[in-house]
């Protein structure tokens, strides 16, 4: 049996139909699910991480994940990446992307941000593919730009992320806007004086949403 069809098998022996309905429907019905909650996922999932954790990252398991038609399978093939993280490298981006742009939604596009902020973290030379998916028409890949610093803190790289903000100015797009106010306003924990300053200076190009949400801790 593939790795694949293992963990299929254990969340299947799990199905809760109530429960699938429930999350299809907070997801607006553009995905269908076992009914498995995260906690019982990750938990059912935990023995087979553990043993990834010292093998080269399993693209065909990702990609096998990613095309089934269970929504939990692609939470489980980003639960897998954030699980192996320090074993991914810049050659893995061109996969990531290709994930981000693929049965998108906010859901498993914010599960890739730690994935990719883990990966700058070790190799800033990315900075240049930041840039670029931060201008991308892409709304997602803008979205990971903009938000994969999000659990940097001291970390954070403050010209890239007022770069990569600046690139979207001027979006009428919510998904865009949210993640310009909430990456600021989570960066707001570690330095606010510079948050304050940032919007500050660009209160006038940013859209309304962003300056709230960038603002709400500080109200």
């Amino acid at each position: 049996m593939s790795k694949v069809q293992q963990v299929l098998t254990l969340l299947q022996n799990e199905a809760n139909p109530d429960k699938a309905v429930e999350m299809a429907v907070y997801m607006k019905n553009q995905f269908d699910f076992l009914g498995i909650p995260t906690p019982l996922r990750r938990k059912l999932c935990k023995p087979l991480f553990k043993k990834a954790k010292s093998q080269a990252p399993d693209w065909d398991f990702v990609e096998v994940c990613w095309e089934s038609p269970y929504r939990e399978m692609q939470y489980v093939a980003t639960d897998y990446l954030n699980a192996l993280v320090e074993q991914l490298t810049p050659q893995d981006l061109s996969r990531i992307e290709r994930l981000i742009i693929r049965k998108s939604w906010w859901d498993t596009v914010d599960a890739l941000d730690k994935v990719i902020g883990s990966i700058f973290l070790n190799f800033p030379e990315i900075r240049p593919q930041l840039i670029h998916w931060s201008q991308h028409d892409n709304i997602w890949l803008q979205r990971v730009a903009i938000d994969c610093q999000l659990s940097l803190k001291r970390q954070t790289d403050q010209t890239l992320l007022s770069e990569v903000i600046q690139n979207n100015f001027g979006q009428s797009e919510f998904f865009i806007n949210k993640a310009i106010g909430w990456t600021l306003r989570e960066y707001g924990k570690t330095n606010p004086d510079w948050v304050k300053n940032f919007v500050q200076k660009y209160r006038e190009k940013m859209a309304p949403l962003s300056v709230r949400e960038a603002l709400k801790r500080f109200d």
